[in-house]
């Protein structure tokens, strides 16, 4: 039932873990070898993550609009939306904060003794500025958005179709029920997606410990032990906060969540565990109207682990190449990271493109994006996993101060029907698919 799946990919953690020290022990005599396999290993991955994005974007557009709809004012949506601002830029300050307080605490960078050489990064930095990360916001073509599934452009596309069927009232309906029953037919599809994800979760760690080895995380053991640390205070901090709104159903949520939780860390993709996290949103006892309009606003501006990696990691470049930065200059990197961690959704390599920029503006080596690449998946795999936890957390929170919060359903029983909440706050509605959802079934 809803703890089968959760178990398969701790399985397919596991014995791709076994495989991938195997494999990487016998073939240590032929990277090129190793290389090649682990390609094929991640081809499994590959092949999970592409469903997966078949599915984003109608999952979005239609879970956003169905949302609004039933919301039928415009009060409401622009309450829930402030609400959920107003906890994503705390949480942004939250997490920034932490890495930077780590990253000088720990000073993780220390003894490296990198040398500037002004060797290109090979991340490109064009794609973050201001400029054009506005620009891409507002979407010249729905089609386009959905192909290369911006999720801020659908989001954006979204909401004025949400709130215009919202403004025709009745007129719009036949349109809501058809967006309902789309939202429907995704998450059947998603059922059958996700009977592949313990496979998915094999090959993708199998890959990176056949090619890189367990060796790579002591040559790196400060700075990825460093990190670490600094995320798992960030998951405390998250917690206290969640446990001060949400009281003793924080853990319930925890344990509902633990799926989407370890697809995100085995996979390094939030994409991959959307909709398994919107299903237990689901179970927990989000209304669908809530969970449909926050968690893909948080998808976009609430990644909490790539926002403390991204100051982090600032940090740790600048003291690898033994560059002291005042307090002043950190605070104002802080608040320039603020801005443009916004734009992490928007591009691809996005945490690096992130810290490159930042670097480049500060004048700072940024070749040294270069070093961390090497480790950069392990930590990526905690920092998207963190992502998933912190939007977890805030799509909670905010229903629980609409007064909107239901009673979860459990995890071991049959599950035939998703609470799909209509505006008055009934389990009428929007349905999940039949049981075999929990099985092998998207944060």
């Amino acid at each position: 039932m809803g703890n089968r799946l959760t178990i398969y990919i701790a399985i397919g953690m596991i014995v791709g873990l076994i495989v991938g020290v195997t494999l990487n022990l016998s073939l240590a005599g032929s990277p090129d070898t190793a290389k090649q396999v682990a390609g094929y290993f991640h081809l499994l991955a590959d092949v999970f993550l592409h469903l997966i994005k078949m599915i984003i974007a109608p999952l979005v557009f239609g879970t956003l609009v169905a949302g609004i709809a039933h919301m039928h004012d415009s009060a409401t949506l622009g309450r829930i939306g402030g609400r959920a601002l107003a906890w994503f830029i705390l949480a942004a300050l939250i997490s920034l904060t932490i890495g930077m307080v780590f990253a000088n605490v720990l000073h993780p960078g220390e003894g490296v003794g990198l040398v500037a050489s002004g060797a290109d990064s090979g991340v490109d930095t064009t794609a973050l500025n201001l400029r054009d990360f506005v620009l891409h916001v507002f979407p010249t073509s729905m089609v386009d958005a959905m192909a290369q599934n911006s999720v801020l452009q659908i989001v954006v596309f979204s909401l004025f179709i949400g709130v215009g069927l919202t403004a025709i009232g009745e007129k719009g309906q036949p349109i809501v029920t058809l967006v309902e029953s789309l939202v429907e037919l995704m998450l059947q599809v998603t059922a059958y997606v996700m009977r592949f994800a313990p496979f998915a979760v094999f090959g993708a760690i199998a890959s990176v410990i056949t090619e890189r080895g367990l060796g790579v995380l002591l040559d790196f053991g400060k700075l990825l032990g460093s990190f670490y640390l600094a995320l798992f205070t960030l998951w405390v901090m998250l917690a206290l906060a969640g446990f001060t709104f949400l009281g003793k159903r924080m853990w319930s949520l925890m344990k509902h969540i633990r799926s989407p939780m370890l697809i995100a860390f085995s996979t390094a993709s939030s994409e991959a565990c959307y909709p398994k996290l919107l299903e237990q949103l689901d179970r927990f006892g989000v209304p669908r109207r809530i969970s449909g309009f926050v968690l893909p606003l948080g998808y976009s501006f609430n990644l909490d682990g790539s926002m403390m990696y991204s100051a982090f990691a600032t940090l740790f470049i600048a003291q690898a190449y033994g560059i002291p930065l005042s307090i002043g200059t950190q605070i104002t990197i802080l608040l320039v990271l603020m801005v443009t961690s916004k734009g992490i959704a928007a591009v691809p390599r996005a945490s690096l493109v992130v810290v490159a920029a930042t670097l480049s503006q500060f004048k700072l080596p940024v070749e040294g994006v270069a070093f961390i690449l090497a480790v950069d998946h392990f930590m990526d795999m905690g920092r998207t996993m963190t992502n998933v936890i912190g939007n977890a957390i805030a799509t909670s929170v905010v229903t629980k101060w609409e007064g909107m919060l239901e009673v979860e359903e459990p995890e071991d029983v049959p599950y035939p029907h998703a609470p799909s909440h209509t505006a008055g706050g009934g389990k009428a509605g929007l349905h999940l698919a039949p049981d075999m959802l929990n099985d092998g079934g998207r944060g």
